[in-house]
């Protein structure tokens, strides 16, 4: 017979391991209807703890909206008439605690005066949170992001599932904390580690979280019930900021700190782009020393962000991924063997990226020591990627060398990823598709050839697809799907399907010379080489684009790519254009003749020296007419694919262009920042550079159709 006390304790552990998805526990006992709440499930246990139960209704995720912190306060109100021991705050969304708070409130808020007084009402909430007369508990597992993450430091305790992910991705957003986060946060952590981390975005395991200071555990969910009962006691071991700690918020050592941090900050971003960080570091600088001086200054800093355009291009940008990811929804994926013929950089790292997912990777080439360096290439990434080695060796597990070939008759999806000759192509589909089976997919990694050409010696051409990556595969996230023809819409669809099972953003895409990205990057790239072979100094030429705002120079990403990459699509899309310039590609072929291809040759248009090209001095203001130069034909290029159908929608050019060649998010797109400008404006520059410059920089049709045009041509 067990004692009433052991009774209490084992409801108490059902209560807290309970499965996520099954709402309140059978052992709770409401004091009172819990109906009452749309997007919150309510109860006090039998050992007089209120738990607050986060369910957002019509979502699979918890996000801080109007209506959510609406219902909060309500509740908060009601447990504090309850009187309960402690309150406990958890989600019953199984991905995790919040992910955030709900973009959408952010679109089109460019009123100072109205999102002052709409972040005064949420931090009110937080307040009331803060003062309730009772412990609070902040259950945290999977996600708790943004927002989520402030609503947990209003709480007095923060135990978090050791495998949860913490942090504060508004600078993503061209923000900062805005509801208390950026004061709770310094409150109870380390300055010098929670600065960066709001800083930079980056997500901290719960592990990490624990030794700044930002959570008091990081257990297995099985201790959670345990670590409930200590933290209503006052028996929960909290670790607060030390005497260096308290140091570092003194006004001299603030500003020692906010120096190094503006210093480093500005090694990655412009100010002028993205402005969000700086105006922490100066909330920091300026009102560190005082949590009530830093919170009256957070909310019109946060105001002020998020009313300028960075911030609601980025919101837009956001969106945009969004909606890319909605591309992967219109099919369940069936893939999960992939065999990729090919283990070169991009299929070594094509079949590496598969096996990080959980997909079983077969990988082919002529001989197992040109599987080698893929193999290698592998474990460092997974090394990389996975903080528990039982996950590195399982991903290693799931790639398998195949010299052989003998994965694809098994295969759900076989892509080839061999050098872009048609003739090697073909050889390759006739000896897979003798073996797939009928209901595998073949698809091809080219960059540039028409799909249409590759389908013609196909038996099957209905199940043939485009699924294209850009290297590096492990960083860059969009994948262009290309269809054809003849292709069957559900071979389409598991495409799209499988991009997103693997966390790629796949872009449906028409085949035409270059697609979508390649095709806006060669223009681009052309423009360069051209100023280049003029005389304009290299470093010159990218740092006018990188003064535009694109990631890296044309220049310095030609050599990244490789300069005979960059030599053959120039080969294959330039004359489909009508754009041939053969001046540039003979300047190409000599350049890889004498194996200067770039990066990985250590020379190219640079000296690559550690990883890093070796440039002269910049200068301090590029020219205009040089920027417009190089960022307008891309522009031009986003507008003639429009006009082509070669990608269905405004958006969705916006979307790839950034995702796939990183065109500047803050602009928002350059279908978006051509509209801002004004169609007119840069219709005129492109003409005027036209008449400069060539016919190659004439003016798309496509740019009539846009909207707000008045252009007459």
């Amino acid at each position: 017979m067990r004692s009433p006390d052991e009774m209490r304790r084992m409801a108490l552990d059902r209560l807290a391991t309970e499965n996520l998805t099954t709402g309140v526990p059978a052992a709770s006992q409401p004091a009172a209807p819990s109906t009452r709440f749309a997007h919150w499930r309510w109860h006090i246990d039998v050992d007089g703890i209120g738990w607050a139960l986060a369910d957002r209704q019509d979502a699979s995720t918890n996000t801080i909206s109007e209506p959510v912190l609406r219902e909060f306060d309500e509740l908060l109100a009601l447990f504090e008439g309850l009187a309960p021991k402690g309150l406990v705050i958890r989600s019953l969304k199984p991905n995790g605690f919040f992910a955030g708070a709900e973009i959408g409130d952010f679109r089109h808020m460019t009123e100072e005066a109205a999102i002052r007084d709409r972040i005064t009402e949420a931090l009110d909430v937080l307040d009331r949170l803060e003062r309730f007369p009772a412990p609070t508990v902040a259950l945290i597992h999977g996600f708790c992001l943004g927002g989520g993450l402030e609503l947990a430091l209003a709480c007095r305790y923060r135990i978090a599932r050791d495998d949860a992910k913490l942090g504060f991705p508004e600078v993503m957003l061209g923000l900062h904390p805005g509801l208390g986060g950026t004061w709770r946060s310094l409150r109870v952590a380390d300055p010098i580690a929670a600065m960066p981390a709001m800083l930079t975005g980056r997500m901290l395991s719960a592990r990490r979280a624990k030794r700044i200071g930002l959570v008091d555990a990081a257990i297995p969910e099985r201790h959670f019930a345990a670590a409930v009962r200590d933290a209503v006691a006052g028996r929960l071991t909290v670790r607060r900021p030390g005497v260096k700690a308290r140091l570092m918020r003194t006004a001299p050592a603030r500003a020692a700190t906010a120096w190094q941090m503006r210093k480093r900050t500005a090694e990655r971003v412009r100010q002028a782009h993205y402005p969000a960080p700086f105006a922490l570091i100066d909330l920091w600088q300026r009102h560190g020393g005082s949590d009530g001086a830093m919170r009256r200054a957070e909310t019109p800093s946060f105001a002020r962000l998020l009313a300028g355009e960075t911030a609601q291009n980025l919101v837009r940008v956001f969106f945009l991924r969004e909606r890319l990811k909605d591309h992967a929804k219109a099919a369940e994926c069936r893939i999960r063997h992939v065999h990729v013929i090919g283990a070169g950089t991009m299929g070594g790292d094509i079949a590496a990226w598969c096996a990080a997912h959980g997909l079983t990777a077969s990988v082919q080439d002529r001989e197992a020591r040109f599987i080698a360096p893929a193999i290698a290439r592998a474990r460092a990434l997974f090394d990389r990627r996975f903080d528990r080695p039982g996950d590195a060796r399982a991903a290693l597990d799931r790639l398998v060398p195949d010299p052989a070939g003998h994965g694809i008759a098994r295969a759900d999806l076989v892509i080839e990823a061999v050098p872009e000759v048609v003739e090697i192509k073909a050889a390759v589909f006739a000896d897979a598709e003798a073996r797939m089976r009928a209901d595998a997919i073949l698809a091809t990694n080219t960059s540039s050839i028409l799909l249409d050409r590759l389908a013609d010696g196909l038996a099957r051409p209905d199940r043939f697809v485009g699924i294209h990556f850009f290297n590096p595969v492990a960083r860059l996230p969009l994948v262009e799907v290309v269809r054809h023809d003849r292709l069957d819409g559900a071979v389409l669809d598991q495409a799209m399907a499988f991009a997103g099972a693997i966390d790629k953003l796949p872009l449906p895409v028409q085949s035409a010379p270059g697609f979508l990205v390649n095709r806006a990057l060669a223009l681009y790239l052309l423009e360069a080489f051209t100023c280049l072979r003029e005389g304009r100094p290299a470093e010159e030429i990218d740092a006018a684009a990188e003064a535009f705002g694109m990631p890296m120079g044309p220049l310095e990403l030609a050599d990244q790519v490789g300069l005979d990459v960059c030599r053959d699509v120039v080969a294959v899309i330039g004359p489909e254009l009508g754009i041939d310039s053969p001046e540039t590609a003979e300047w190409l072929a000599r350049k890889v003749d004498q194996g200067e291809t770039g990066k990985k040759a250590g020379r190219g248009i640079y000296a690559w020296r550690g990883g890093k090209a070796q440039k002269a001095a910049r200068p301090a203001a590029p020219a205009a007419d040089l920027q417009d130069r190089l960022i307008l034909p891309l522009v031009n290029a986003a507008v003639a694919c429009l006009r082509q159908g070669i990608v269905d929608d405004a958006e969705d050019v916006d979307a790839g262009l950034v995702f796939g060649t990183g065109f500047a998010p803050f602009r928002g797109g350059p279908l978006h920042y051509a509209t801002n400008r004004g169609v007119d404006e840069v219709v005129a520059r492109l003409t005027e550079l036209a008449a400069r410059h060539g016919d190659r920089l004439a003016p798309d049709d496509g740019w009539r159709s846009l909207p707000a045009n008045t252009w007459e041509g």
